[in-house]
């Protein structure tokens, strides 16, 4: 709909010319182009100003600024009201300037061709600015351009008398400005120096605010990317209210701030500023991380929107906001470097903590190895006394027993401390498996536990010590089945993947804090009460697979069981080999 202006058009002021007051037209022109608005608002208030007082009945700009392309027009409504209308080259029927400038390329060459016909006198007067005024529309332009040039908005007379009047920037034409009126000969020299003298202020004008509107959208741009930076570089920010502020830093810094509200969508999870609607429409850049999709950024109007020259976006928008996925593409490789680069540290420190105890625990059970055997061979010399009390012999039998245990946890500190020197051979861990289940059967039978097997066929063999595959797994039933006091499901699955063979043994028991779950690798710790647990199981699992070179994960949370990880190294090595230590 045309913009409605509430002043009336005084009759006698039609074909005032120059007895308008130049200079209340030059500070008022002055005026607009000196306020920061959106450009349509800019060209209503500034056509309106020139259709009056230029006294003519409608005035056309055809406008050319970079890949933009806008025909406006103000023109007189019966009642005296002036009104202003605005669209892109091309949205109607009518020709683009893009078009004029192909067929006919700028004034110049319609002066030219008119200028070769035999009434041409007639025809048009060329001024020594480049105007050129229309005597007869009809015979200077081409049959295809009658309905841009000569012809009214709405229903009535066509347009007998024309003025064209070029814009230039230097030596580039940026585009014209048409003064039309419908009666013939109502246009004289002293009023086409009147239009001169409007067109050149409003080139002025036009120029002044192109260029004021292009540094406002820079300086906009700028302090959004400040912003980001700011919220980007800030350590004690969660990520999540990063994502929150930089949303809100999008609107303010696109062309219509008041109507406009963003999103950030990063992996499904949205970001958004305050009573977010989706809209018609919108510009969106995608956030690509190493080449994947992770998410967009999108910049939405809602409703119809103020968009008088039906663009809703600039082209410097577009680079903004790809701009700003960059930056959140970057934001999320920083984040995801820095977990595992923290998480690796925790690796390191436990690595190191377990090696200290390892070492710590090899001492202590070698130091305790030698005076145990002592124990143990004494009470079994004392056995063999067939002359002791009853209580003595029972008493004996104590020592024997507790003697056995203790040797039993020295060995198995060493194994821990990797200081045993087991031979190896190629094994197949699904026949392992397999024996090694034969044994918890009817236990797990017993204990309400369903025992599954997902055993990869053809698994190739690695090399390692049988009997301590055997307590890997025997440890890892052994645990979870004390993790499923009320019953439960107990699953092992074998696979061969990049070279590994991986073992998961997985379980639906009470689950473990992350507490529990960073200790669970050290020596005597243990979550059972008193006398139910050496609280070495699962370090003896640790020792052993580190000992063969393989790795071992845990993922576990209260109330959702645990699962465990073990990796081997696949060798293609015929021969067995020993432990070096």
């Amino acid at each position: 709909m045309p913009a409605e202006d509430t002043r009336k058009r005084n009759p006698a002021d039609r074909g005032r010319g120059p007895s308008g007051s130049r200079l209340d037209f030059s500070h008022q022109i002055s005026q607009y182009a000196s306020q920061d608005r959106p450009r349509p608002e800019f060209l209503s208030d500034v056509m309106k100003l020139v259709l009056e007082y230029s006294g003519c009945d409608i005035v056309q700009a055809w406008l050319h600024d970079g890949a933009d392309e806008l025909r406006c027009e103000a023109f007189w409504q019966e009642g005296g009201s002036s009104a202003f209308t605005i669209a892109p080259c091309g949205a109607d029927a009518g020709r683009t300037y893009t078009d004029l400038r192909e067929s006919c390329p700028d004034i110049e060459a319609l002066c030219t061709a008119a200028l070769q016909s035999d009434d041409s006198g007639s025809a048009f007067t060329r001024t020594r600015y480049g105007s050129v005024w229309v005597h007869n529309p009809h015979r200077f332009f081409p049959p295809e351009t009658h309905s841009v040039f000569t012809k009214t908005p709405g229903a009535g007379r066509a347009f007998l008398s024309v003025v064209l009047v070029p814009l230039r920037f230097g030596k580039e034409q940026m585009g014209l400005l048409v003064f039309k009126d419908r009666d013939a000969g109502s246009f004289d020299p002293e009023r086409l120096e009147h239009f001169e003298a409007i067109a050149a202020k409003f080139e002025l004008a036009l120029l002044h605010q192109f260029s004021q509107a292009k540094l406002h959208e820079r300086v906009k741009e700028l302090t959004c990317l400040y912003g980001m930076a700011k919220t980007a570089s800030d350590p004690g920010m969660p990520f999540e209210q990063k994502m929150a502020n930089i949303a809100v830093l999008l609107p303010p810094a696109w062309q219509y701030p008041s109507h406009a509200c963003a999103r950030i969508v990063i992996d499904g999870h949205a970001y958004q500023t305050p009573f977010f609607a989706e809209g018609a429409h919108r510009q969106v850049a995608a956030v690509r991380v190493k080449g994947k999709i992770r998410g967009a950024v999108e910049v939405h109007y809602p409703g119809q929107g103020p968009f008088p020259q039906g663009k809703p976006f600039l082209d410097e928008e577009q680079s903004l906001i790809n701009n700003v996925a960059g930056q959140i593409a970057q934001m999320i490789e920083q984040k995801e470097a820095e977990a595992a680069r923290s998480e690796l540290q925790d690796q390191l420190t436990r690595a190191d903590r377990l090696a200290a105890i390892g070492q710590l625990a090899a001492g202590v059970a070698h130091e305790l190895n030698e005076p145990l055997n002592t124990i143990l061979g004494f009470a079994q010399l004392i056995q063999k006394n067939e002359n002791m009390p009853e209580q003595a012999v029972r008493d004996v039998q104590k020592i024997v027993e507790a003697s056995l245990h203790a040797r039993t946890i020295i060995r198995e500190l060493l194994i821990f401390a990797r200081q045993a020197a087991p031979s190896r051979g190629r094994v197949n861990l699904n026949r392992i498996i397999e024996d090694e289940l034969s044994l918890f059967e009817s236990l797990c039978c017993k204990s309400c536990v369903e025992l599954r097997r997902i055993l990869a066929p053809d698994l190739p063999e690695i090399m390692a010590n049988k009997s301590q595959m055997l307590q890997v797994i025997s440890n890892l039933m052994i645990n979870s089945l004390q993790a499923m006091p009320e019953g439960g499901a107990i699953t092992l699955t074998t696979s061969f993947s990049n070279g590994e063979v991986s073992l998961i043994v997985e379980d639906t028991g009470i689950g473990m804090s992350e507490e529990v779950k960073n200790n669970i690798f050290l020596p005597f710790f243990t979550t059972k009460d008193v006398d139910q647990g050496t609280g070495l199981g699962l370090a003896v699992v640790h020792g052993i697979v580190a000992s063969h070179s393989g790795r071992i994960a845990v993922e576990s949370a209260p109330g959702k069981g645990a699962r465990f990880v073990l990796t081997f190294p696949y060798s293609t090595s015929a021969e067995p080999e020993e432990d070096q230590g």
